[in-house]
């Protein structure tokens, strides 16, 4: 059930995502406000396919919430990269144009503008995309506080918790040490003891 959710929901995603593109074709884009239009609907296109995995259930069915790490980490500095080229690409001049342009000779990365600015239509749908995956689900309330007692009662009494599963030595990496799971010499191993 769940790939079948998840293969119908990223198809749904894609169908309206290729929707807002062709509806992108269709803006006059030779104005400042037709080109912002065109690549808003393309960011939308990108946001759409995210959000279709979230939707689609690969996230533990929750409700979507905003990861502020992603956010600050992945987001901003994409919007801030792709943004910078996609105001210096405007179609008329203005004073956020005029500002980047002369701002990118300063720095030296004005032919890195110019190449990068033949593909605005990506970079739109890249900031689209990269603003949906800040979002992640938590799981319904009842499978988080399911999760919640199964480690509660994993905690001995009084004592520390055990390491997760996944950091655990396997038992070929126990055998490879020379000692069991207590930490001490199997008994083949174990030299003879003499009398």
């Amino acid at each position: 059930m769940y790939g079948l959710t998840r293969g119908t929901i990223t198809l749904l995603g894609a169908a309206v995502a290729g929707f807002l593109v062709w509806l992108a074709t269709q803006i006059n884009h030779t104005s400042n406000g037709g080109y912002w239009a065109v690549y808003g609907l393309i960011a939308a296109a990108g946001l759409v396919m995210a959000f279709s995995q979230i939707l689609g259930g690969w996230t533990k069915w929750g409700w979507p919430r905003l990861s502020l790490n992603v956010f600050l980490l992945a987001f901003v500095p994409v919007l801030i990269a792709a943004g910078w080229v996609i105001l210096a690409k405007q179609p008329h001049g203005n004073w956020f144009r005029a500002h980047v342009d002369s701002w990118s000779g300063d720095i030296g990365i004005r032919g890195l503008v110019n190449d990068m600015g033949e593909y605005v239509s990506v970079l739109a749908f890249g900031i689209g995309l990269v603003f949906g995956f800040t979002f992640d689900t938590s799981g319904p309330a009842a499978y988080r506080s399911f999760g919640r007692r199964r480690r509660a009662a994993a905690v001995p009494a009084g004592g520390a918790a055990p390491p997760p599963e996944e950091d655990r030595p396997t038992v070929r990496e126990e055998r490879e040490a020379g000692r069991d799971g207590d930490g001490e010499v199997p008994r083949e191993r174990q030299p003879a003891r003499r009398e």
